[in-house]
């Protein structure tokens, strides 16, 4: 009876999993073509600037350059830096500019949100008004057409509009480079897929417009570690979509170290986790209230934290499957004991691993040649057991000899890695080690997600410093 109720248990728990995951792939594959769009350039609408600075003496300059040259009419816009709580020379930086600086000293009320809200309540003050405001962290350089997409997208009717976050330094380390390989794809298998679906996207933190009087009307409020994430949640229960501007580009900095990467995404993972606590039930209420699909699928993204713990414990149960004998643990794999089915799973994975990739190559961030050389590498999940196969064959067991298998993928790695170097030479070897790597970086998320969970009332901020004194021209 107990047998029987675990394996119940895993079966329901084992399926779920799958079906999300194949939810989001499947979702993912719309943003593989874009749609031809009809664009409305006529410059119309005036937009407010926010940079939200925390001692950012080093990169701020090279941002409001970039600001100052944007292919949109000078009198239309205005550059703000919000000077947060900076002990540096990032107000007298600034000021050298011309541009507006608006120093706030306030050690309670710490963080980008606060100042924000700050910032929001003085503009809605003065005399000169905006039909839009824009938001940038200090790290970031703008391309020259930005506020001419936003302002198109804004002419579509959409009251919020997400641009495309690039980054300015993937070259930098193989965490730059892992960071910069989850953005890429985020900003195709995510966002543009929703935008090809009419569904909302998500603001990513930066490189967003919101228009005044929806500001106005909603209010800020976010506060917490994500205020990207709950204002877009804010927005989605008042009936509205976030837009996605594929063309409006905004180049980051991503961080260089892992240490750097694990504080920032733990950051993140408090604020899905806290905002999932207040968000989840709502969205999932009003989706079925008005069976609207959109905002049922904001309230998924939001519990990201957790899927991806569901995720890990999914892989675990499956190990266990695998590696030990006398567990009833259902497991996606051995569901059927057909070959069709054992070859159906395999492409399934096969699928997952090149997807990257592909969406890489379409975005034109790699070579034709490294997609190619990527598509051979992931047939590895029929050749290695093949290998292994053929060792069992002649008395080694690799099941029994875990030492077999793992030289087997070893030589299999170096001699891939060689011949990379060969075809593609040295600097798409390096690319293609690093997007090895890439998966080691997302299993990161793991022990980062269960931090995170674990410390969601925490709401101190960690700020990240920004080191990477780059022009616009060099990206």
């Amino acid at each position: 009876m107990g047998k029987n109720i675990f394996t119940m248990t895993t079966t329901i728990f084992q399926i779920f999993v799958f079906v999300l995951t194949l939810y989001y792939m499947v979702l993912g594959f719309f943003g593989l073509v874009r749609k031809k769009e009809k664009k409305n350039y006529t410059p119309n609408k005036r937009f407010a600037l926010l940079i939200a600075a925390h001692n950012e003496e080093v990169v701020i300059g090279k941002l409001i350059e970039s600001m100052l040259n944007l292919n949109y009419p000078k009198e239309m816009y205005d550059v703000f830096v919000i000077a947060d709580n900076c002990t540096d020379n990032t107000a007298k930086i600034s000021k050298k500019y011309g541009v507006n600086v608006c120093e706030r000293f306030n050690k309670d009320k710490r963080g980008k949100g606060y100042a924000l809200e700050w910032m929001f309540d003085k503009l809605f003050k003065m005399d000169k008004k905006y039909d839009g405001v824009a938001i940038f962290d200090a790290d970031n350089l703008v391309h020259k057409d930005f506020l001419k997409e936003i302002n198109s997208k804004m002419n579509d009717g959409y009251k919020v509009v997400q641009g495309y976050i690039d980054s300015k330094n993937p070259s930098d380390s193989w965490i730059a480079a892992s960071y910069s390989i989850a953005f890429w794809t985020q900003n195709r298998m995510f966002q543009l897929a929703r935008e090809n679906m009419g569904f909302s996207n998500q603001i990513g933190g930066t490189g967003f417009a919101i228009e005044t009087e929806t500001l106005k009307e909603l209010g800020w409020g976010a506060t917490c570690l994500t205020e990207d994430l709950e204002f877009t949640c804010k927005l989605v229960l008042n009936g509205e979509k976030v837009g996605w501007a594929h063309d409006a580009i905004i180049y980051d900095e991503k961080p260089l170290k892992l240490a750097q990467s694990w504080t920032q995404r733990k950051r993140w993972m408090q604020g899905f986790t806290d905002v999932a606590s207040r968000y989840f039930w709502k969205l999932t209420k009003k989706s079925i209230k008005e069976r609207k699909w959109y905002i049922f699928d904001c309230a998924l993204y939001v519990l990201q934290p957790f899927i991806t713990l569901m995720l890990a414990v999914s892989a675990i149960l499956t190990l266990i499957q695998l590696d030990t004998t006398g567990h009833d643990i259902f497991v996606i794999s051995q569901a059927s004991n057909s070959a069709m089915w054992a070859v159906g799973i395999k492409v399934f994975a096969l699928i997952q691993f090149i997807i990257t990739p592909l969406v890489l190559a379409v975005e034109r961030k790699v070579s034709k040649g490294f997609f190619a050389m990527t598509a051979v590498y992931s047939t590895n999940v029929f050749f290695i057991p093949y290998i292994l196969e053929l060792i069992k064959i002649h008395g080694l067991d690799a099941t029994k000899n875990y030492g077999i298998a793992l030289g087997v993928s070893i030589g299999f790695n170096v001699i891939f890695l060689l011949v990379v170097f060969l075809l593609l030479g040295k600097s798409n070897l390096i690319l293609f080690f690093r997007f090895l790597l890439y998966g080691l970086y997302t299993l990161t998320w793991i022990p980062i997600t269960i931090q995170g969970i674990l410390n969601k009332n925490n709401k101190e901020w960690s700020h990240t410093k920004h080191i990477r004194n780059i022009e616009i021209c060099d990206v």
